[in-house]
């Protein structure tokens, strides 16, 4: 969940308003991490040592050949995001500010150096201490593919620079895998089967696995070119267009906007009960969504509802909490001796950096990342607690991610929030009816410094109340209400999600083994055929 530069734009938007679920969502953020020098992978009771240039399973020179490309992490802001800077705050577009009588938290920069420089995770702890017991890692990608969904714009590029801050001219937020479907099968053909078939394209490359579509200089053909950033990614992408062709190939769906649509409701109905009532917590799923499929707004209510804005709180603090959650290294799959363990930053062709043909040595197995029914329960990577310590690679990016002095991910968060506007910590907690910790609680550095002035940046905050709160393991009462209200809001927004289409919704056999139960396991099984 890091920043991201603008993409390039398709040259218009109008094709998607044929499919069901009309446009594509608006864009933002990335879910990366990397591993340089020694990486120590603990995963599910295993410890499993590798060094960055030299990773277990070593790439063979065909898997690693190709250029290496530089990621759009942690290089710019997001067209529209500093719309209560330059507008004020009263402004909404593609972005706006939720908590508007809040003002702006500004305290002087080397404060926010100092602490950004305590961020790091400390290299003496055991590093199993380290995981989430709760959260497999796969959710972290989960979570970064979410985004890239919601986040998705297309507007022209001449309509952005004629609207620099995104205040007419941008995509709506939708959960509706405009990342997979891209335009539809005329304007993207790239990414369907030909013939009509409604599948999507999935292809055996050049070392004999199943991959997405590839352009000659290894670059994947999908709706949203962040999809191709890493191998995890990458491949949870293909998954969903997998998913997508089963729907055709068992007989549930009979065209393009069959399986659109039961993809969609799918992705939609994990989206709130796997990875919301992990992440946040049944109780807070349910404080704002009920039984009968009706959301509750308490302080998310943008002023157009049929285009809402994504908050700053939001985007810029709240969803960011999914960098703490980034390991160094993953265990991909155990076919070999020793397993394959991959950092996302490192050594060219043996880490999992992207836009390249999908090396069979790093194929997942999935279980290593979710729990899958009928799959072996360990090893298994699990996601970092959510606290204020960052994985070393992350703490320190390499060259790949970022090409200025500034290589500290904490820093340039802490940083982007006070330039763009973001309220303190404890300023947004007053506004939720939520006691507000206090400085000295929360660990910062000389908390009775004046610059300070009582308050801490809203990113920290959320992190540390997650650790002070529920031990790091899902995401504490601010933090927690600020994800699942705006993304149960978009959610709400969206007339064809299958809260509106369908409220009564439920998955069933034979896409779920047991109706009504449905998690990212499941979508597996289904989507691989495994039973």
């Amino acid at each position: 969940m890091d920043e991201q530069t603008d993409q390039t734009p398709q040259p218009d938007e109008t094709a998607l308003s044929q499919c069901p679920m009309g446009t594509d969502g608006v864009r933002r953020r990335a879910l990366l991490a990397g591993a340089t020098g020694a990486v120590v992978a603990s995963v599910g009771g295993l410890a499993l040592s590798s060094e960055a240039g030299a990773v277990a399973g070593a790439a063979s020179p065909a898997e690693a050949a190709g250029p290496a490309k530089r990621w759009a992490h942690a290089a710019g802001v997001l067209r529209g995001s500093d719309v209560a800077v330059r507008a004020g705050r009263d402004k909404e577009g593609r972005f706006g500010v939720m908590f508007k009588d809040a003002q702006g938290f500004a305290p002087p920069d080397d404060l926010l150096t100092k602490l950004a420089a305590q961020m790091g995770e400390p290299d003496s702890q055991n590093p199993f201490d380290l995981d989430n017991p709760r959260v497999p890692a796969g959710f972290t990608f989960l979570g970064q593919f979410i985004d890239h969904d919601m986040t998705l714009d297309r507007t022209p590029v001449p309509d952005q620079e004629v609207d620099p801050l995104a205040l007419t001219n941008f995509d709506t937020p939708l959960f509706d895998l405009g990342s997979l479907y891209g335009r539809g099968p005329d304007r993207d053909p790239g990414l369907y089967e030909p013939g009509g078939t409604g599948r999507m394209r999935v292809v055996r490359n050049e070392h004999g696995v199943d991959d997405l579509p590839r352009q000659a200089d290894g670059t994947a053909l999908v709706g949203d070119h962040r999809n191709d950033e890493n191998l995890i990614i990458s491949q949870l992408h293909l998954l969903f267009a997998k998913f997508h062709n089963r729907c055709l190939d068992t007989g549930v769906a009979r065209t393009l906007a069959d399986a659109q649509r039961l993809t969609r409701w799918h992705f939609q109905w994990i989206i709130v009960h796997d990875f919301l009532e992990r992440l946040v917590g049944a109780d807070v799923v349910a404080r704002f969504l009920d039984g009968r499929g009706k959301v509750k707004r308490e302080f998310y209510k943008p002023k157009n509802p049929h285009r809402p804005m994504m908050p700053i709180e939001y985007s810029v603090a709240a969803y960011r909490f999914g960098h703490s959650m980034v390991r160094a290294a993953y265990l991909m799959n155990a076919r070999t001796t020793p397993p394959v363990v991959a950092p996302i930053f490192g050594a060219e062709g043996a880490d999992l950096r992207g836009s390249r043909p999908l090396p069979a040595r790093l194929e997942i197995d999935w279980q290593h990342f979710f729990d899958v029914p009928g799959r072996p329960a360990g090893p298994r990577n699990q996601a970092r607690r959510i606290d204020t310590k960052l994985s070393r690679p992350l703490f320190d990016l390499p060259a790949t991610v970022v090409a200025d002095a500034m290589t500290s991910l904490a820093e340039r968060n802490l940083l982007r929030g006070k330039r763009l506007g973001l309220p303190a910590g404890q300023d947004v907690a007053t506004r939720m009816g939520v006691t507000a910790l206090t400085n000295t609680q929360l660990g910062l550095p000389d908390p009775a410094n004046p610059g300070w002035s009582g308050k801490a940046p809203l990113w920290f905050y959320i992190l540390r109340e997650s650790e002070l709160q529920a031990n790091g393991e899902r995401l504490g009462a601010v933090g927690g209400r600020l994800v699942a209200e705006v993304i149960l809001g978009i959610l709400d927004a969206d007339k064809a999600s299958y809260l509106h289409a369908r409220p009564d919704f439920v998955p069933a056999q034979p896409i779920a083994t047991t109706k009504g139960t449905f998690l990212m396991g499941d979508l597996i099984t289904f989507a691989q055929g495994l039973r």
